[in-house]
């Protein structure tokens, strides 16, 4: 027997889909799957931990990320 957990999460639907690999290809096999909610995991309305952003931000503020910009500009064609 194996024991798996996870965490995931449903969409707006409710609705969760998982894919667990296995290593039991073409065989039978009895799955019991328990829902739990984790609790004090409150979220905003697009689903973001309460205090998400005030945890993050700045973060990156003594090792920035940098992006080195392409050797030329980028060539369109224009519209007509």
């Amino acid at each position: 027997m194996q024991t798996i957990t996870l965490k995931a999460r449903a969409d707006h639907n409710g609705v969760v889909k998982l894919e667990i690999p296995t290593n039991l290809a073409d065989q039978e096999m009895e799955i019991v799957l328990v829902i739990q909610r984790l609790e004090g995991q409150a979220v905003d309305k697009m689903g973001y931990p309460i205090g998400y952003f005030d945890e993050t931000y700045g973060s990156l503020a003594d090792d920035p990320i940098e992006r080195n910009q392409p050797p030329y500009a980028d060539v369109r064609d224009e519209i007509e």
